[in-house]
């Protein structure tokens, strides 16, 4: 799909949202079509033709709280209060994070702490892309743009929705336009419903219940600030809340305290333990001790640099598998090709943001 960047368009113009999805239902369209209008704007996520995830600026939390609300009546691992988690871990400060999607990453966490399967998620999905969709349907003036790498590209994907029969559905409902069967060839439409990997409707009630677990208590909306970490050369921060829910051991190293403060900040504690440290060779030492779930390793350290510290790590038993992300400034294929041959599971690029952070530790551990 070819369109003009967005930095092209003066003034908004007449669009036709039928022919904008129709453009990214091929197989070889893979990334976001952005659309902004006056009210609003709208992200739709393909993958090959096919929707990964769909979502509304203007409303981007609303309706994901209210499908949950609804969820949690059926199901006994998703607690009531779930709403008011969600508004502590992924909605403070959302405006100063940069994330494109926190209501995406939202649902990862859902699925990771268990608390919905992934199944569960896939028709969650489906639905919030319905309501999304009869909003765009009816849209007539705006500017758009599709990019082929999008935010989603390194987080897991729960459904492959066929986007054709989802505006059919919009159509039933009597939010589409009624030109939708013209726009679209009907052999080609057929032939995609029999490809489609969802092409049903699933009711909320047919979910299958979880076995019972224990409910989390409900959590405090405010959330504290970060202290910052003193000038130590070693610092570890636990959460204090005392439920069953799995909290992540993340392993730091860095000889830098301003790069440790700034994962330390980055990263919720109801979510993660940061466990950080300065010198190299003590912090192996440490690793073997605490087992981490995940370890951020500087390539440029003193005394065991951060591919030796990788090639050592690999060569014992328990953390063979163990994600090990290497940060540096350097980002040259030289240095990525050695991080690799020490088994590296990933990069990250200094100066790196929240958004940055976030898509590599939800990559590996989700």
């Amino acid at each position: 799909m070819k369109t003009l960047p967005i930095s092209r368009y003066r003034f908004f113009q007449k669009i036709q949202p039928l022919s904008l999805l129709k453009k990214i239902t091929g197989k070889t369209v893979t990334g976001c079509l952005q659309v902004f209008s006056t009210s609003g704007a709208w992200s739709i996520y393909v993958d090959e033709g096919r929707l990964i995830y769909a979502c509304y600026s203007e409303r981007m939390f609303e309706p994901l709280y209210r499908h949950l609300q609804t969820l949690s009546q059926e199901i006994t691992t998703l607690p009531r209060e779930i709403n008011d988690q969600l508004r502590v871990i992924f909605e403070t400060d959302i405006e100063n994070q940069s994330i494109p999607n926190p209501d995406y990453l939202a649902i990862c966490w859902l699925v990771n702490q268990k608390y919905i399967s992934p199944s569960q998620a896939a028709i969650l999905i489906e639905h919030l892309a319905l309501e999304v969709l009869q909003t765009f349907l009816v849209l007539e003036e705006g500017s758009y743009e599709f990019i082929p790498e999008s935010f989603l590209d390194d987080l897991p994907k729960f459904c492959y929705l066929n986007l054709r029969l989802l505006v059919e559905q919009c159509q039933q409902r009597g939010h589409a336009s009624e030109g939708f069967k013209k726009e679209m060839d009907i052999a080609d439409l057929y032939k995609s419903s029999m490809q489609s990997s969802v092409n049903h409707r699933v009711n909320y009630q047919n979910y299958t219940k979880p076995k019972p677990e224990p409910r989390l208590p409900q959590i405090d909306t405010k959330r504290y600030p970060s202290q910052p970490l003193n000038n130590n050369h070693h610092y570890q921060s636990t959460s204090s809340n005392d439920s069953d829910r799995k909290i992540y051991k993340i392993f730091c190293i860095d000889d830098n305290l301003v790069v440790l403060n700034s994962i330390k900040n980055f990263l919720d504690e109801q979510i993660f333990s940061i466990i950080g440290a300065t010198n190299s060779l003590k912090a192996l030492m440490e690793i073997l001790h605490t087992k981490p779930d995940i370890i951020l390793l500087d390539v440029d350290l003193p005394d065991l640099d951060g591919y030796e510290l990788c090639s050592l790590l690999r060569k014992h038993s328990h953390f063979k598998n163990t994600p090990i992300i290497m940060m540096t400034a350097k980002a040259s294929l030289i240095d990525r090709a050695r991080a690799k041959i020490v088994g590296s599971s990933g990069y990250l690029i200094k100066p790196f943001t929240h958004s940055d952070l976030l898509k590599v530790i939800f990559k590996h551990i989700v």
